[in-house]
């Protein structure tokens, strides 16, 4: 099994719940609704990619992998092809998560 751990991630409550506590000490078997890689200078592009495409297969609603050296963003979704923006303001989560807005000035 391999385990994978976002920069950042977005799990329901009640899924979150349902796992015993004391597997929520470590990295806890489930995958993550929403998530967000942020590519660092070291980071090879494909290998990120890669990743990200394991968390939609495995049942990730939405995923971003945000490219601070190219300033693009990857939008990952299932069963539709990755969006790419480039160098986008904001990105918002609609419907996953309404009202939550990213404003990307300060990783830029």
């Amino acid at each position: 099994m391999v385990v994978r751990s976002p920069d950042a991630a977005w799990i329901k409550c009640d899924r979150w719940e349902a796992i015993p506590a004391e597997l929520r000490k470590k990295f806890a078997p489930i995958c993550p609704e929403f998530v967000i890689e942020l590519r660092s200078e070291s980071d090879r592009l494909q290998i990120l990619q890669d990743k990200m495409q394991e968390y939609i297969d495995n049942g990730t609603q939405l995923g971003w992998l945000i490219d601070r050296k190219q300033r693009r963003v990857f939008i990952y979704r299932p069963n539709i092809a990755v969006e790419v923006l480039d160098n986008p303001k904001t990105l918002s989560c609609e419907p996953l998560l309404p009202g939550f807005v990213l404003d990307l000035s300060q990783i830029w």
